[in-house]
């Protein structure tokens, strides 16, 4: 085993469950995480704006970026960056499609500590 890799592949859902236009919040290894569809593809960021404390899962997709429902704080979905209110960029995870579900790369320890 390559212990190098601390991160692990853990099934976050169906992938006809994201649907466009649509935020989807799950919890992986104790992580809050909001999934994202766009025409390339499926996405993945940190669900917790980082302005304040507010679901991007429950907020507004428009065009690539993400907007929180709380302030308006606005996040490219692709790369995490900041584009408005916030100061501080998002956290992204790989995402690949394997028999018909989502898989997210997680920190292999993240859930340790989670209850």
């Amino acid at each position: 085993m390559d212990c190098s890799d601390s991160k692990q592949w853990v099934r976050a859902c169906a992938a006809a469950d994201v649907k466009p236009g649509a935020p989807k919040g799950v919890r992986l290894a104790g992580i809050p995480i909001a999934l994202y569809r766009l025409e390339d593809g499926v996405y993945a960021t940190h669900d917790v704006c980082t302005h304040a404390y507010a679901l991007l899962s429950e907020g507004y997709i428009e065009g690539d970026a993400i907007e929180c429902p709380l302030h308006g704080a606005q996040f490219d979905i692709r790369s995490g960056r900041c584009l408005a209110v916030a100061t501080a960029d998002l956290s992204t995870y790989e995402v690949r499609v394997e028999d018909g579900s989502l898989l997210v790369k997680v920190p292999a320890d993240a859930g340790a500590d989670a209850p």
